[in-house]
């Protein structure tokens, strides 16, 4: 059966302009896939950081590989980590994976930047987070 990509986005918007933090991720993937709306990476950023300041791992996940790839935001390896290292301790599978492999691409000192600037953002609840 096919999906509906457009009345999937039709009720994903509705209940993510609510605060749904899972309805605001998976906006957030129809924009960064182009599945129901025009691909659009700066909507998908918009959409996923609302989910991931409400402590949405996956979305965390996410808004990590869009700094790493620089997608839809300037490409910036500290703050891919910040996202990837809080999705982590919020038990997403891949963040792990992509925190040590976009450390590998760090100097100490940024890694020393993105692990302080993720325990600030945790302690702030996910706002204002270093962006």
């Amino acid at each position: 059966m096919p999906q509906d990509y457009k009345a999937a986005v039709k009720w994903y918007r509705l209940a993510a302009e609510q605060g749904n933090a899972s309805a605001q991720f998976n906006l957030g993937l129809r924009y960064d896939n182009g599945q129901g709306v025009p691909q659009d990476y700066k909507e998908a950023v918009k959409w996923y950081r609302l989910a991931a300041e409400q402590g949405l791992a996956p979305a965390q996940s996410n808004l990590g590989l869009m700094y790493d790839n620089g997608e839809g935001v300037p490409q910036d390896y500290i703050i891919a980590y910040m996202w990837y290292n809080l999705a982590a301790a919020n038990g997403s599978e891949n963040a792990p994976n992509n925190r040590d492999t976009v450390a590998k691409k760090m100097t100490q000192f940024d890694l020393a930047k993105a692990q302080a600037m993720s325990s600030a953002c945790f302690a702030k609840e996910y706002h204002d987070c270093g962006f």
